[in-house]
């Protein structure tokens, strides 16, 4: 059938010329010429040049198809495949290389080199098993990247070994090379997720798991960190709600979980502790509050926030030397706070009466003891410490009988 050409067929005339063209001698020619060894090995050449290892890969393949015994083929399908790092494919290509060319130095040495590379990569991956990072980035940046600079399995370890470092930045750089060349890269896209997450840059590290599970929805790792994510995240807020809604005990334990979720997430966690510690604090359970304040401070020593609470915090565990030394500090960091100045004056006179005498203890009562309670122990150690009734340490019970009036009188 005749295609249309608009909307009339193509002139007779006009499709004898191009069939007369399409079976001319000049066509035959030039399809047999592209299917020569040495057109296609040039054509490899040039890809591989141009840094376009598949399409050289493909083009070699097709060599060695017409010339099985095309030995400069082999040599360059093998150090594409180096490059790739599919070294046991590659050292077969050498190999029979060197069956056809025996002796060849050069050959030879870029064998061993690669011997050497994929020796370096098992190595890397044994290291990042025993949890020795440094020397899975050592083998792979010194070595392998080296001699296989194509080589994605060891970009992958590499950006997993700073992951586990904690070298979130690197991790981005890293996954945004791979990405560049495939933007499909399910492991690139979880690894640069991560990176992002651990940053607490929740909004990027969703995206990107997202988009990996568009392209594979049942993709397991990125299921799990995508709604690990929204849980932490959903956990987070109803702490944050229960708090202005006054509901303080849920919001602690809501605070808890969201900890308990994942306990390396230092960046965002020290939010997590500094909302805790301020629940605490309203409640009145000083040395809970005392203990979140210090994870957060172990985290970000600068957090003023958390300095202040703390000090709150040792106030109400009467620790009154720590409260002053926290509310220092926090006054030293924002001296302009008249908030942080008054928490430490409170502190401070506190810490000048605990230094007194304790009346209360001297009395045997608490310190919310009514002015009854208070008259009712006074007689009583009066009558028991009387140095009339205290022949035999009279010396003793007339010291104890004036603390015990002194105290009575501060009342």
């Amino acid at each position: 059938m005749v295609r249309a050409w608009g909307r009339t067929a193509l002139p007779p005339l006009l499709i004898l010329c191009l069939l007369h063209l399409q079976y001319s001698p000049l066509v035959f020619a030039q399809e047999g010429q592209e299917k020569e060894p040495a057109t296609l090995f040039a054509r490899a050449s040039e890809m591989m040049n141009l840094r376009r290892y598949d399409g050289a890969l493909g083009l070699l393949n097709a060599v060695l198809e017409v010339d099985p015994n095309h030995s400069e083929a082999y040599r360059q399908r093998a150090s594409v495949l180096r490059h790739k790092c599919r070294y046991k494919e590659a050292e077969i290509d050498y190999n029979k290389y060197l069956e056809l060319n025996p002796g060849t130095a050069t050959v030879e040495k870029e064998l061993s080199q690669l011997l050497q590379a994929q020796s370096s990569l098992q190595s890397a991956y044994g290291q990042f098993d025993s949890g020795d990072f440094s020397k899975v980035l050592e083998y792979i940046n010194k070595i392998v990247l080296v001699f296989s600079p194509g080589c994605l399995k060891a970009k992958l370890l590499k950006a997993k070994a700073l992951l586990a470092q904690k070298d979130y930045s690197s991790v981005i750089s890293e996954t945004g090379f791979i990405l560049k060349e495939d933007e499909d890269n399910l492991d690139a896209l979880l690894l640069r997720g991560q990176a992002y997450y651990y940053l607490a840059d929740h909004d990027v590290a969703s995206r990107h798991y997202q988009k990996g599970l568009r392209l594979d929805p049942e993709h397991s790792d990125l299921k799990k960190a995508y709604f690990g994510l929204k849980n932490l995240l959903k956990k987070s807020k109803s702490a944050e709600d229960n708090a202005a809604k006054g509901k303080l005990r849920l919001s602690a334990e809501d605070y808890k979980k969201a900890l308990a979720m994942d306990p390396d997430h230092t960046a965002y966690n020290v939010h997590l502790y500094l909302g805790l510690c301020k629940t605490l604090v309203i409640l009145g359970r000083g040395k809970e509050a005392i203990s979140s304040c210090t994870e957060a401070l172990n985290i970000d020593s600068d957090l003023v926030d958390a300095l202040i609470q703390r000090g709150e915090a040792k106030l109400l565990s009467e620790d009154w030397e720590g409260a002053v030394q926290d509310l220092k500090e926090a006054a030293q960091k924002s001296p302009q706070d008249m908030g942080i100045r008054e928490a430490l004056m409170r502190a401070e006179k506190q810490l000048k009466l605990s230094k007194r005498k304790d009346w209360y203890k001297i009395l045997g009562i608490s310190k919310t003891a009514s002015a009854a309670e208070i008259k009712r122990a006074y007689k009583k150690l009066a009558l028991q410490w009387h140095p009339d009734k205290n022949v035999d340490n009279r010396e003793e019970a007339e010291n104890m009988f004036r603390e015990i009036a002194a105290a009575y009188e501060v009342w």
